[in-house]
């Protein structure tokens, strides 16, 4: 298991807190120290099943802050911007094998481990 974690983030912490708590040690990825890679990213937007609209942040640092408007960016330009500035990124994304969502509310990642532990049970 992993997750893309910003420490200075809430949200984040709290859903590495509940995986823990879940008897789960994720690998642990500060994606603003080691940014993903645009195929890293288009990798992820697989397993997310979305696309890159979807994991662009919302609150805070956005691409309008950045002097860029979305409405003019095609999905390779929303991944080349997330890769040069990855507080872009929507936090905390949790990865399971080839599923991952996108851990907010926080509430969502016990959610994706009762499924996930559904499914391998099955």
């Amino acid at each position: 298991m992993r997750i893309y974690h910003n420490p200075a983030c809430g949200t984040s912490r709290a859903v590495l807190t509940r995986l823990r708590e879940a008897g789960v040690e994720p690998e642990i990825v500060e994606y603003l120290k080691t940014p993903p890679s645009k195929v890293e990213l288009k990798a992820l937007l697989t397993k997310l099943s979305l696309e890159p609209r979807d994991i662009l942040r919302r609150k805070g640092t956005t691409l309008e802050t950045l002097g860029m408007e979305e409405r003019n960016l095609d999905p390779d330009d929303i991944l080349d911007a997330i890769a040069k500035h990855p507080i872009l990124l929507e936090r905390p994304i949790v990865v399971m094998s080839d599923l991952a969502r996108i851990c907010r509310p926080a509430e969502v990642v016990e959610q994706f481990l009762t499924a996930q532990t559904r499914k391998s049970a099955g």
